[in-house]
């Protein structure tokens, strides 16, 4: 906690650490969303892998490499706008609705939903410049899939 606390009023950060690439940010954003209710769960965990496979374009090795990497980033975030902010510069606007059926697709996939987690989805609509209803119908379209 004072890791984070400490990067946040730390003013000299490198551009490197200031961006990141929209990959690393989205899988980030995901175990932000797996951890959200404090139980990264396998099913979380492969979700997220999945879903790293089909959008990244990725083979198993690589995703879970940048599983590793976004775990890492995730830890030592303060916050996710870095993540949503790499996010709104890399994907077309009529593409980031894929973004919120990506995080429902692993905030359901231990068979729950938590405020925290619902929470998370609001702020990243925010962000991204997305309707709630958006998400409403992103959710739907999840569980839809599901069952």
């Amino acid at each position: 906690m004072f890791d984070s606390l400490t990067r946040l009023f730390r003013s000299e950060d490198t551009a490197e650490e200031r961006d990141i690439p929209g990959s690393l940010a989205l899988a980030a954003l995901l175990v932000e969303a797996a951890r959200r209710d404090e139980d990264y769960a396998p099913a979380e965990r492969a979700a997220i892998l999945r879903i790293l496979m089909r959008e990244e374009e990725l083979d198993e090795a690589a995703a879970e490499i940048l599983l590793l990497k976004a775990e890492t980033a995730q830890e030592e975030a303060v916050d996710v706008f870095r993540f949503t902010h790499a996010l709104k510069e890399s994907t077309p606007f009529e593409d980031r609705v894929r973004i919120l059926e990506d995080l429902w697709d692993v905030i359901l996939a231990d068979g729950g939903r938590e405020y925290e987690e619902d929470h998370l989805v609001r702020k990243v609509c925010g962000l991204l410049g997305i309707a709630d209803r958006d998400s409403g119908l992103a959710r739907a379209r999840v569980e839809a899939r599901r069952a």
